[in-house]
């Protein structure tokens, strides 16, 4: 098929790793290959796609560059050169879990960014401001996702009540396309989750050498298929890597994931974000559960796109006009 023109395409979907694009690209019904003919001033490369009947245009950060402004700086220059038709955002990839007694998360489950109380779905918990005391004391608010993509998040809540997800088998079909597909994102074998007091142990790229003792006691799921949760995600530029860390900002923030880029998106960009949960944010942190994680959060992307019209995309505002507000 020959690709449409640029015009044709409203959703914009943003990765911020290889691995992310990749799993993206597993999700296109049709790939249309790269853009060919853009802004001059635009140093993204995208991969334009149809999923189901959207058209959907993927980019990804530059390498070695993760974290708030480098999104933004992709979120401004896709917008720059899909003017005349983007309007609706999706910052899909992995994120580090915060498990507690309240949300049972679990490596390979994903969190989605929906308003709760005051919170648009995404707080930046690195911005605010130190006073008297050397308190810090998060300051602004970030905008809530476009209308309908939120619509189309209850209505996918109400039919899981009822029926199977289909995204579980989006994923199952990527992972076992070819033995590249196979190697990089089957889902891995153990999910450790450690108490806060007991670090990694060693340098070691893998949690063999920590004690089987150190871990929390969870029970055993009925499924091994990949559950959502629905809250607040946590995004700054810091990379976190302790427990102890991890345990405060839940409390402060409620976020029940974090993440490096969906802060800087939401104000100009409407956008929800995705999360495949790769990691605990602790000293254990590794990249085993990565490939899955970010096949997942892909693959439940690809499920809701599947309850948005066309018709509401219509209804949502250029993004070149949001910014220019």
């Amino acid at each position: 098929m020959p690709c449409p023109p640029r015009e044709t395409f409203q959703i914009g979907w943003i990765c911020a790793l290889p691995i992310e694009a990749a799993a993206a690209k597993e999700m296109l019904d049709e790939n249309f290959g790269l853009l060919d003919a853009q802004d001059l001033s635009d140093s993204n490369i995208y991969t334009l796609g149809r999923i189901g009947k959207h058209h959907v245009v993927i980019a990804c950060l530059p390498g070695g560059q993760c974290g708030i402004t480098s999104a933004t700086t992709v979120a401004t220059n896709m917008i720059r050169t899909f003017s005349k038709s983007l309007r609706i955002g999706l910052m899909v990839g992995v994120g580090g879990g915060i498990p507690s007694a309240a949300h049972d998360i679990r490596l390979g489950d994903v969190v989605i960014s929906c308003p709760k109380n005051t919170c648009g779905g995404v707080v930046q918990y690195d911005m605010g401001k130190v006073e008297v005391g050397g308190e810090f004391h998060r300051t602004g608010s970030l905008n809530s996702p476009p209308r309908g993509l939120l619509t189309a998040i209850n209505l996918m809540r109400a039919a899981e009540l009822t029926d199977d997800p289909h995204y579980p088998k989006y994923l199952l079909k990527a992972i076992g396309r070819n033995a590249r597909t196979r190697k990089n994102f089957v889902r891995p074998q153990q999910d450790r989750l450690f108490k806060l007091e007991h670090y990694h142990y060693g340098t070691a790229s893998t949690c063999d050498g920590c004690l089987a003792e150190w871990e929390e006691t969870r029970s055993e799921r009925e499924t091994s298929d990949p559950q959502p949760h629905y809250g607040i995600i946590a995004s700054g530029n810091a990379v976190i890597k302790d427990g102890f860390t991890r345990e405060q900002l839940r409390l402060d923030t409620g976020a029940l994931c974090f993440e490096m880029e969906a802060a800087g998106l939401m104000m100009d960009f409407p956008c929800i974000a995705i999360r495949g949960v790769c990691d605990y944010a602790d000293t254990h942190k590794n990249k085993q559960w990565q490939g899955y994680a970010a096949l997942v959060a892909a693959s439940y992307a690809k499920e809701l796109l599947g309850y948005v019209p066309i018709s509401s995309v219509l209804q949502e505002n250029l993004m070149v006009d949001i910014c220019d507000m």
